[in-house]
């Protein structure tokens, strides 16, 4: 596995505890710390993309699930987005939620799927 995949993964990775971590900031009533992580999160989602083009450019053939597997991800930041944003206005985020699981469902199935991908069982 290439450093470009850990870097990516480490990412997704911190990306998604600290979305955890926001949303227990929220709840406790820190929105000064809930804003920090939402700023920091942003970072995370440029690494996420500029981390994900990187191991399209290096990809030896790029199939159509490459592409699905690319906006997947690109929904589920959106989706992370969205979540905070409507936290944070103490909105309902359920329909999001549902979409989130969903999407990270089918990029972990495609990531563990593809050539390209992780294989923990190979």
């Amino acid at each position: 596995m290439t450093t470009t995949t850990h870097a990516h993964i480490t990412t997704w990775l911190l990306a998604i505890i600290l979305l955890f971590v926001a949303l227990g900031l929220h709840k406790k009533g820190n929105l000064k710390g809930f804003k920090i992580i939402q700023m920091v999160m942003r970072v995370f989602y440029l690494l996420i993309i500029g981390t994900g083009i990187a191991l399209i450019i290096g990809a030896v053939h790029l199939s159509l699930l490459y592409i699905v597997k690319m906006a997947t991800g690109l929904w589920i930041i959106g989706i992370m987005e969205f979540i905070l944003m409507k936290t944070s206005k103490n909105e309902s985020t359920s329909v999001l939620w549902i979409q989130f699981v969903i999407a990270f469902l089918l990029v972990l199935y495609l990531g563990l799927k593809l050539p390209m991908g992780f294989h923990p069982f190979a």
